[in-house]
C-alpha cells in the first residue's frame, strides 16, 4: 500500500509539473568533440564518420541520448572554461560580457598585455536578475546547479551560484578544478598540496570510496525528486568537474585501459569521461523512475576543447582529425559535443509536439555556446526582455536548415597556448587574427569545409576573401564594443584588429 501511495503521488506531481517542461542541461568539462563513442564528424554527404578516436572511448549513455535526438558536427564554445559558462548563462558572445579569459580564482590573471580591466569578476550584481536560472526561477522553476561553477573569483559575487538565480548549489565554487576526485581525499580536503582547491558541501562523502562524479550525481539526482514532489519543473544544470585535471583515475573503469598503449594520464582520462557518461545514465534512468522523462528537454554539450593528453597541443592528434585542442585557437579547441533530445520519445507528449526532434540524426548546422539561452527560454514559454547574442535553435533542432549560417566569434585577448587572438567563422570560412604578429603572420584563413584540419593557410593565396573576412571580424568586434591587448613594447597602446 506505501508503495502505491508513493507511486500515485509521483504520478500526481509530475503531472503538476507537466504545465512547463523540464530542461537538463548537462554540461561537461574539457571535453572535445571526439572523446566519446558517438561519432560527431560528417563525411562530405554529412553523414556520421567514424574515427579512431571513437573506437577507444566507451560512452554508451551519450549513444543512448543521441538515438533519441540530433546533434551537431558544428557546434561552438569558447577555448577555455569562464567565458563558455558565462556565455552559456548570458546569451552573450565574450567579447561582449568581457569574461575572456578563465577565472583565476585567487587573482586577476589577464596576462602581461591582455586588459586589465576584463570582466574578471565574471557574472556580477549588476546581472542579477538576467541569468537563465535567475530568469526561469521567475518563470516558476526550480533551479538547480551541481558540480563546477567558476562563475567568479573568491569573495565575489560570481563565486556562489545561489547569488544570480540557482535555488540550489551542490558542490559550486569559485575553483574551476577539484582538490581530488576521491572522498578518500575528502575531495581535496585531506589531499596535501590539494587542499585549497577542495570541492565543497560533500562533507558526507568524506572518507568514502566514492568518485566526485558519483557524488555530484547522486545530489543531483535528490534535488531533482525534490523538485518532482513539490510539483515544480526543473532547471538542473548538472556541470562536470569531469574530465579536468588532475587526471586521477576512476577505478571503476581502468581495467577497461589496461592494455592500451598509453601514457597513465592518458588511461585515467579516458577512464573520467566513462565516469562523466555513467552519470549522464544514471540521470536519464532517474528520470525514468520518476516518470517525467517524456517532458524532460536534455543538453549535452561540452564548454570547450578538449585537454585529453595525447600529442602536441597545436597538432592534429588529441582532437584527430581536427587540429589543436584546449586554449588553441583552432578547432579542436573550439569544437564540443553538443546533443538535444528529450529524455524519452513519446510522441504523445504537447511538448514534443511543439518541438519534434528527429531521432538519431547528426546535423552539419552551426551552434554556439551562447544560443542555448534563447533556446531553452523558447522551449520553456519563459519571456526575457534581456537582449542576446545567441538564436534560438529550434528549426535546426528539428532537423531543418537555419534561415542563415550564424557567425562565430571567440576572442582572446590574453596569453595561454594560443595567446592574444581573434577567430572569426562565417559560413565556410574561418579567419584568424595574431595581435602580436606582423605581416602576413598575422593572418590565418581556411576554408573548413575542403580543410577541416586546417592545414592550408590561404591567406596569401585569397586576399579579397582575407579583406572580407576581416573586415566582418573588426565589425563583429567593434558592434560588440570588445576589449583588445596591448603593444609589446609596454606604451600600453591598444591594438585593433588591421584589415589588408
Amino acid at each position: 500500500m506505501l508503495r502505491l501511495c508513493g507511486f500515485l503521488s509521483l504520478f500526481l506531481f509530475s503531472l503538476q509539473a507537466a504545465d512547463k517542461p523540464n530542461i537538463l542541461v548537462f554540461l561537461v568539462d574539457d571535453m572535445g568533440l571526439m572523446d566519446t563513442s558517438v561519432p560527431f564528424m560528417a563525411d562530405a554527404d554529412g553523414r556520421p564518420e567514424r574515427h579512431p578516436l571513437n573506437d577507444f572511448y566507451r560512452t554508451p549513455n551519450m549513444e543512448r541520448l543521441a538515438e533519441k535526438g540530433i546533434r551537431f558536427s558544428q557546434f561552438y564554445a569558447n577555448s577555455v572554461c569562464s567565458p563558455s559558462r558565462v556565455s552559456l548563462l548570458r546569451g552573450l558572445s565574450s567579447a561582449r560580457h568581457r569574461t575572456t579569459q578563465f577565472i583565476g580564482p585567487d587573482f586577476n590573471n589577464a596576462g602581461e598585455f591582455g586588459p586589465q580591466d576584463w570582466q574578471w569578476e565574471g557574472i556580477a550584481p549588476d546581472v542579477k536578475g538576467k541569468t537563465l536560472p535567475a530568469i526561469l526561477r521567475e518563470g516558476g522553476y526550480r533551479t538547480i546547479h551541481s558540480g563546477k561553477a567558476h562563475f567568479g573569483p573568491v569573495g565575489a559575487f560570481g563565486e556562489l551560484p545561489q547569488n544570480f538565480g540557482f535555488d540550489v548549489n551542490i558542490a559550486g565554487c569559485a575553483y574551476g578544478q577539484p582538490g581530488s576526485y576521491y572522498g578518500t581525499d575528502h575531495f581535496g580536503y585531506a589531499k596535501k598540496g590539494r587542499e585549497k582547491r577542495a570541492v565543497p558541501g560533500l562533507d558526507k562523502y568524506h572518507g568514502k570510496d566514492i568518485h566526485l562524479s558519483e557524488a555530484i550525481t547522486l545530489e543531483m539526482n535528490a534535488a531533482i525528486r525534490d523538485a518532482v514532489e513539490a510539483g515544480k519543473p526543473f532547471f538542473a544544470y548538472m556541470s562536470h568537474y569531469a574530465v579536468h585535471s588532475p587526471f586521477q583515475s576512476d577505478e571503476r573503469f581502468a581495467a577497461h585501459y589496461e592494455d592500451a598503449d598509453l601514457k597513465p594520464n592518458a588511461k585515467a582520462f579516458a577512464t573520467l569521461i566513462e565516469g562523466m557518461d555513467k552519470s549522464l545514465g544514471d540521470i536519464l534512468d532517474q528520470l525514468e523512475a520518476l516518470d517525467v522523462a517524456k517532458d524532460t528537454l536534455v543538453f549535452f554539450l561540452g564548454d570547450n576543447g578538449t585537454d585529453a593528453p595525447l600529442g602536441d597541443a597545436h597538432a592534429i592528434a588529441c582532437a584527430a582529425p581536427l587540429r589543436g585542442k584546449k586554449a588553441t585557437h583552432y578547432e579542436g579547441g573550439l569544437r564540443v559535443p553538443f546533443i538535444a533530445a528529450w529524455a524519452e520519445k513519446d510522441g504523445s507528449s504537447r511538448w514534443q509536439k511543439q518541438l519534434k526532434i528527429p531521432a538519431d540524426t547528426l546535423s552539419t548546422e552551426v551552434g554556439r555556446v551562447y544560443d542555448l539561452f534563447p533556446t531553452i527560454l523558447g522551449a520553456t514559454g519563459v519571456r526575457s526582455g534581456e537582449f542576446v547574442d545567441g538564436i534560438d535553435l529550434s528549426p535546426a533542432l528539428k532537423g531543418k536548415r537555419l534561415k542563415q549560417a550564424p557567425e562565430f566569434l571567440m576572442h582572446f585577448p590574453h596569453k595561454h597556448r594560443s595567446s592574444y587572438f581573434t577567430s572569426y567563422r562565417l559560413g565556410d570560412w574561418k579567419v584568424i587574427y595574431h595581435y602580436h604578429e606582423s605581416g602576413a603572420d598575422r593572418y590565418e584563413l581556411f576554408n573548413l569545409k575542403q580543410d577541416r584540419d586546417e592545414s592550408n593557410n590561404l591567406s596569401k593565396s585569397q586576399p579579397e576573401r582575407l579583406k572580407r573576412m576581416m573586415g566582418a571580424l573588426a565589425r563583429a568586434l567593434e558592434e560588440a564594443d570588445a576589449q583588445y591587448p596591448t603593444a609589446l613594447d609596454g606604451s600600453g597602446r591598444e591594438l585593433r584588429p588591421e584589415v589588408p
